[in-house]
């Protein structure tokens, strides 16, 4: 028995409505809230992820053993000390080189100085600094050789530390030969007015000078007239030459 044909009417409302139901459904209409929201959901999402996963990793030991924890304080407390053992260290270096460089700059400095003084006392280098003139005027010709040797005696008790007379630096190994009138200091002939350039501190060397039965008393004995002048500035500049011994040599080591 052929089934029943619906009407044309009918069928034809029941398509469109299927055809309205998908139209309403695909392609899905967003809005701009709807929109706004699924994103700030999605950020929402990701911050508690990345929270939960550092949680994860930073009660790690957390859940660690005893015995575990233990074996990386230790070795903490190893690595610790390590290092303030090679702090130590590089500042104890740091320390001696310091100190070395300072004693190594120190002792250059002195042997400096003390080769500078030698020199000045051997007559190899001039010299300047405060002291006195000594000028000793002899129209007789009446002075002798010894009492120019005391007046150098005289100075150098006195803390005299350069002496010229003339033009013969004083040394050590100075010494004076002739007669009045005819004086030679190491050798080289000096005559009168006898000038002597002196270094050293003018308070002590011109009493010295002038003491009673000193040198200029003695002088004037002889009708010499000795005259002292303080100054601020001396300027020793004659010089001896420089000696090697022959046979002596320095035993330092």
């Amino acid at each position: 028995m052929p089934a029943p044909e619906l009407p044309a009417g009918r069928d034809e409302g029941q398509r469109t409505g299927r055809q309205r139901l998908l139209e309403g459904l695909w392609p899905p209409r967003v809005t701009r809230a709807q929109l706004t929201v699924a994103v700030l959901l999605f950020v929402l999402g990701l911050g508690l992820a990345i929270q939960v996963r550092s949680t994860s990793d930073s009660s790690a030991l957390r859940g660690a053993r005893q015995e575990d924890l233990v074996r990386i304080l230790d070795e903490i407390d190893n690595r610790s000390e390590r290092l303030e053992d090679e702090k130590q260290r590089l500042e104890d270096q740091r320390t001696e080189l310091e100190n070395s460089s300072d004693q190594a700059e120190e002792a250059r400095r002195q042997t400096r100085q003390k080769e500078q003084q030698l020199a000045i006392l051997a007559g190899t280098v001039a010299a300047q600094g405060p002291g006195i003139t000594l000028t000793i005027d002899d129209p007789l010709g009446a002075v002798e050789p010894d009492a120019l040797l005391d007046a150098i005696q005289e100075l150098r008790a006195a803390g005299a530390e350069a002496i010229q007379v003339n033009d013969v630096r004083v040394a050590a190994d100075t010494y004076l030969s002739g007669r009045g009138g005819a004086i030679q200091v190491d050798g080289k002939p000096v005559s009168a007015p006898y000038a002597f350039k002196v270094i050293g501190k003018p308070q002590d060397l011109e009493p010295a000078l002038n003491i009673p039965g000193g040198v200029v008393q003695t002088l004037e004995k002889e009708q010499a007239t000795a005259t002292v002048t303080r100054s601020e500035k001396i300027v020793v500049d004659a010089l001896r030459p420089e000696k090697r011994p022959d046979y002596a040599r320095s035993s330092s080591r």
